[in-house]
């Protein structure tokens, strides 16, 4: 029996081997493929104009990377905070159908429990003008 239980993990491990080979493989080829172009650009006159970004057809003017505002980034990080917490609301819908017909009144209060937490942290957060980066 343990072995058919460990059987089910081979997929999830084939996953993360694939993930793995795909992110060490698209470092390799970069360097692979950026030390190429540097070899081309040494044999041939380049216009300046090919080295510049490209940024959406437009030419690029003044700096890269402007500064912005930590309430900018303070948005950015409770939006993930909130979109991971929605997150768990996946499996609950998934099994609420099958354990309504045994516990009705425990899935749904804990759900609501944790949406009434959830909703307590974004009150909190628009009184606190979190949400306000602008300012």
């Amino acid at each position: 029996m343990e072995d058919s239980q460990l059987r089910q993990y081979v997929p999830v491990l084939i996953l993360a081997l694939v993930a793995i080979g795909f992110a060490f493989g698209t470092l390799v080829a970069s360097v692979v493929v950026g030390k190429l172009g540097n070899r081309t650009r040494k044999l041939g006159n380049r216009l300046r104009i090919k080295d510049t970004a490209y940024e959406c057809g437009m030419i690029p003017i003044g700096e890269g990377n402007t500064r912005l505002s930590v309430k900018f980034y303070l948005v950015a990080m409770l939006f993930i905070l909130f979109d991971i917490e929605v997150v768990f609301l996946y499996p609950w819908a998934v099994v609420y159908k099958e354990m309504l017909a045994t516990n009705a009144g425990l899935i749904f209060g804990s759900m609501m429990s944790f949406l009434g937490i959830l909703f307590v942290g974004y009150i909190y957060a628009l009184k606190k003008k979190a949400f306000d980066w602008k300012s």
